[in-house]
C-alpha cells in the first residue's frame, strides 16, 4: 500500500510539474486530460463531494443542481450570491504570476493555500503545491479573461480536490472580509520568509 502511496504522489507531482513547464514555455495548453471532477469538502471522517459539473451548472445559470441544493439551502446561502462568486475573476498577467509563483513569498503563499485545497488524501507540499500552481498557470490559459474558480478547478490535475474545511475555517475566522483575506495571504508570507530563514 505504500507504495502505491508513493506512486500516486509521484504520478501527481509529475503532472502538476508537467503543467508548470509546459505554461512557463509559453506553449498554448488546453484543459488538461486530468482535471478535477469533484471537490471533496472534508472534516475528520465527513466528506461530501461536490462535482464540478455541478458547480459549473451553477456558476453559468445561478441555479443549483445535485447535492449543491442540500448545502445551499442548509447553509442558507442565496444561490445568485455563490454564482457571483464561482463567476468573479482575477486579473492575472500569465508571465508575472508564473514569474512571481516561483518567488520565496510566491512559495509561501501557495504553501498556506496548500494547507487548505490539495488533491484528495495527498496534502504532502511536494504534491499539492505544484498542483495549485498548474491550476493557476493553466486556468489562466483558458478562454479569455482572467482566473476563476471554475477554470482553477478545470485545471487542476487531480481528480478530486480536497478541500480541508477547519484549515478553511481557521482563514476565515482570521480574515472577515474578502479584502482581508486577501490581506492574510499576501502580508502574512513575510512571517513566512522570517521562519523560513536558515
Amino acid at each position: 500500500m505504500h507504495s502505491s502511496k508513493t506512486r500516486r504522489r509521484r504520478l501527481l507531482s509529475f503532472a502538476a510539474g508537467l503543467g508548470v513547464s509546459l505554461a512557463g514555455v509559453g506553449g498554448v495548453v488546453t484543459t488538461p486530460a486530468l482535471a478535477a471532477k469533484d471537490v471533496a469538502l472534508v472534516s475528520g471522517a465527513f466528506r461530501r463531494s461536490l462535482s464540478v459539473d455541478d458547480l459549473a451548472y451553477l456558476a453559468e445559470t445561478g441555479k443549483p443542481r445535485g447535492l449543491m441544493v442540500d448545502i445551499l439551502r442548509l447553509s442558507n446561502q442565496n444561490p445568485e450570491d455563490v454564482a457571483k462568486l464561482l463567476n468573479q475573476e482575477l486579473n492575472l498577467p500569465l508571465v508575472l504570476t508564473s514569474r512571481l509563483m516561483s518567488t520565496r513569498i510566491g512559495d509561501v503563499i501557495i504553501r498556506r493555500v496548500a494547507r487548505i485545497i490539495y488533491p484528495l488524501m495527498v496534502p504532502s507540499p511536494d504534491v499539492s503545491v505544484p498542483a495549485i500552481r498548474a491550476g493557476v498557470i493553466n486556468g489562466l490559459q483558458i478562454d479569455d479573461g482572467g482566473l476563476t474558480a471554475i477554470k482553477f478547478l478545470k485545471a487542476y490535475p487531480a481528480e478530486v480536490m480536497e478541500v480541508n474545511i477547519p484549515a478553511l475555517m481557521a482563514v476565515i475566522e482570521k480574515a472577515q472580509s474578502i479584502s482581508g483575506l486577501v490581506q492574510f495571504f499576501s502580508e502574512s508570507p513575510l512571517d513566512g520568509l522570517k521562519e523560513a530563514k536558515p
